[in-house]
């Protein structure tokens, strides 16, 4: 997944349609002329409608389309016609989308599923003709109702990522670099913080052909909760995540302490990331011997742990033998 055609962040002005005018026409044929009140209710105007596509998996496609607008009702006719309703603006969007209002910051709603549709802007309700208004007093109105109009509001569309484990560490912490070993994916890998600046993808295989997707998220740092860094850009793709594998290379200062750091910068953007299942792996340990190992494992946190080295190979296949043992408890 290329860096310059992912996109998980849009913005759009989105105009919805103008219902249509009711009809104030009144019954004429040649042998009524004066007829009583027949108008038609005008069509509603078109909604601006998100819908769920398991194909795709960014947001690209919406990112130079910053106007979108649904057609106009129709008006209502003589004989009780209805107006035809204005064509709704369908915009594919990958599962996972959030709906936000731009202005308030309120979610909308998410999609969920394939094929999943919701309305992101209702258009204009259409008018009442001048038949629903006759009554014993009042037999020949001659007034509708026109058309509600359409709504005009910019929205904000975000992607999150849908993957079976998520990758959580500081920068440079060997995210890439693990990805690249346990699945085709080729993440951009070098020796300097936010190497990564848009999530990747990797498929992993496991045994007897099965499979899971592993997701590489860009690096944490201290205060990402509050927007430091690539901040809360990143954080939402981890909601969707079923299990957390927090990196802490070997020749960290604190292991314990940065693991404490990652969490809680979790917590403090979303405090039910904590309720997701953790493993703690230690990488770059290839530079590590047993003795050292033992001293590290004597003030590790109290969640599963175990040293991987992506470079030497090391601790891999156990490596994923506990992720899939720990998604298959979920």
């Amino acid at each position: 997944m290329a860096g310059t055609n992912f996109v998980d962040y849009v913005k759009i002005n989105c105009r919805s349609g103008r219902g249509g005018a009711g009809s104030a026409h009144l019954f004429r044929d040649k042998n009524t002329a004066k007829g009583g009140p027949d108008g038609g209710d005008g069509g509603r105007g078109g909604h601006i409608i998100l819908r769920g596509n398991e194909q795709l998996w960014t947001l690209l496609h919406l990112k130079y389309k910053k106007h979108v607008k649904a057609e106009n009702g129709g008006p209502g006719l003589g004989n009780l016609k209805h107006g035809a309703n204005g064509k709704d603006m369908i915009l594919e969007v990958p599962i996972g989308t959030i709906a936000k209002d731009a202005e308030t910051g309120e979610v909308l709603f998410e999609i969920a599923d394939h094929g999943e549709e919701q309305i992101l802007l209702p258009g204009g309700r259409g008018g009442l003709g001048n038949d629903h208004f006759k009554s014993a007093t009042n037999q020949t109105p001659r007034y509708a109702q026109p058309g509600e109009d359409g709504k005009d509001e910019w929205k904000i569309l975000e992607l999150k990522l849908l993957a079976d484990v998520g990758l959580v560490g500081f920068p440079n912490a060997g995210k890439s670099t693990l990805l690249s070993v346990v699945s085709a994916a080729t993440p951009e890998i070098a020796n300097y913080p936010f190497t990564t600046l848009v999530p990747n993808l990797g498929m992993v295989s496991y045994r007897e052909h099965r499979s899971f997707v592993m997701a590489d998220i860009p690096g944490i740092i201290e205060g990402a909760h509050e927007g430091k860094g690539i901040g809360l850009r990143f954080l939402r793709h981890i909601e969707r995540n079923s299990v957390l594998l927090f990196l802490v290379p070997a020749d960290s200062e604190d292991i314990h302490k940065e693991y404490k750091i990652l969490l809680n910068e979790l917590q403090q953007y979303n405090p039910e990331l904590l309720d997701k299942r953790r493993i703690l792996a230690i990488s770059k340990s290839d530079m590590l011997d047993e003795e050292l190992m033992d001293e590290i494992r004597l003030d590790l946190p109290d969640v599963p742990s175990l040293f991987i080295s992506s470079v030497a190979q090391k601790g891999i296949q156990e490596l994923k033998d506990l992720l899939w043992e720990t998604m298959r408890d979920d």
